[in-house]
């Protein structure tokens, strides 16, 4: 049986994606997302937590990618996961998670418009006018 490695995150860019060219002409976009929670701690204290992932979109969704986000922008990512170890310049040991970007909806605020790697959002995607 074959197994499943999907994620979907909604987070705020930490840097301008970068976007570059493998030597076989594929385009290949990078770029780091955090994505926080607020959460109230045993003793009543209200916490945030953060966490940061590193994205990476290719083909036609690095070309999105690159021309349309930027530091600071929300967006919604759906993609493979993958976690890797190594060593920092202090030869300390890190972890870092991984996205391989496979869909990509940049997010905005209140009465900006939302658009996806195929074109801009629907009317219905505005949740403040659902009817419930």
């Amino acid at each position: 049986m074959a197994g499943i490695n999907k994620i979907i995150l909604v987070g705020n860019l930490g840097r301008d994606p970068e976007m570059r060219y493998t030597p076989s002409g594929k385009a290949v976009t990078s770029f780091s997302i955090a994505v926080s929670r607020n959460y109230r701690s045993q003793d009543g204290e209200q916490r945030e937590e953060t966490e940061w992932f590193n994205v990476s979109c290719w083909d036609r969704l690095a070309e999105v990618a690159n021309q349309y986000l930027a530091k600071g922008r929300q967006v919604y990512i759906e993609g493979r996961l993958r976690s890797r170890s190594y060593e920092d310049r202090n030869g300390e040991k890190r972890f870092s998670l991984d996205v391989t970007a496979t869909e990509l909806q940049m997010l905005g605020q209140r009465g900006e418009g939302a658009e996806t790697a195929a074109g801009p959002a629907t009317e219905a995607t505005d949740l403040d006018s659902m009817p419930f």
